[in-house]
């Protein structure tokens, strides 16, 4: 006769008692939230408890805010430009780093600028035509300590003058730029001359798909001589079999090469979505049986601070 009893390893399993998550230390769960999305932050983790609720009030937990959730796009535009703001109204003027993807607006990079003084990273990713060139700069103007600056398949990138960047920018260390698809109908080196000229500073630079020449190249080695690390991957209108190539393998550490693999996806433990998929599993914990993944702009309750129905002034 079989034996229905549970192997030994399942029971053993079963009987390991569950974390309680609302018994970790503030400080702890102060620095775990902010880890999340903030997409994912306002429209499940501090609706878990009041304990949470508390906790995501504090503006220190706003100093950074992500909104790249693949969840978002299920949510109006408009909206998410709402949740956006009233996030960064949370920070009371200590935001340092912010992530804007899939949404945004020349509003509310006006909207950022002008309560984020000491904003140090800023990155745009997949804007497409919200974005205006006159928006972003004249945003930018307003962000003398911007260190970081990511901007990733924009239509807006292509027209943008880089000279501006590097003199409103001065301690700007660390530049990405994207832009989506290679064009090799034509060439362009204009910006990667107001990179040269007005960027000094810089360690840390990705020209993705890029159309720069050999000149362009150039410029920037002699305009950057600070420089770490250097993508190149898709520029290729580059020539590197020369004495440039040979240049910018002794002067930069760390080299991507025009034809080295591109890899666009972002598989790694900090990834938003995959931090998501843990906060499920510690609501799970919370309240077996409840699934938070419906939850949506219209399941927020921002009351104590901002009303969708509202229009906020930017």
């Amino acid at each position: 006769m079989a034996s229905s009893s549970k192997p030994v390893m399942e029971m053993e399993v079963e009987s390991t008692p569950k974390p309680n998550w609302l018994e970790l230390p503030r400080d702890l769960t102060t620095n775990i939230l902010p880890r999340l999305d903030s997409f994912e932050i306002l429209t499940t983790a501090r609706n878990v408890c009041p304990y949470w609720w508390n906790i995501c009030k504090d503006s220190r937990m706003w100093r950074t805010i992500h909104m790249s959730d693949i969840h978002m796009l299920r949510c109006d535009s408009s909206n998410l430009l709402k949740i956006c703001c009233y996030a960064v109204d949370k920070s009371c003027g200590l935001l340092e780093d912010i992530y804007i993807k899939y949404f945004g607006s020349d509003d509310l990079l006006k909207y950022v600028a002008d309560r984020a003084s000491n904003l140090r990273c800023l990155k745009i990713e997949e804007c497409l035509r919200s974005t205006s060139k006159e928006g972003f700069c004249e945003a930018v103007k307003k962000l003398p300590l911007l260190e970081e600056l990511v901007i990733s398949n924009c239509h807006f990138l292509y027209r943008v003058s880089f000279d501006i960047i590097g003199q409103h920018c001065p301690l700007l260390k660390s530049l990405i730029l994207h832009y989506g698809s290679f064009d090799a109908r034509q060439t362009c080196d204009q910006q990667a001359f107001d990179v040269a000229r007005t960027m000094s500073g810089l360690r840390h630079l990705k020209l993705l798909n890029n159309n720069l020449t050999n000149d362009g190249l150039l410029a920037i080695l002699d305009g950057c001589p600070l420089l770490e690390s250097l993508d190149l991957r898709g520029c290729f209108h580059l020539d590197l079999s020369g004495s440039i190539g040979k240049r910018c393998k002794q002067q930069v550490k760390n080299l991507c090469l025009p034809t080295d693999f591109m890899d666009v996806s972002n598989n790694t433990c900090d990834d938003p979505f995959l931090v998501s998929l843990q906060l499920h599993r510690i609501c799970s914990d919370l309240f077996e049986g409840y699934d938070f993944s419906h939850l949506g702009p219209d399941d927020l309750d921002l009351s104590d601070d901002l009303d969708f129905s509202d229009d906020l002034d930017f």
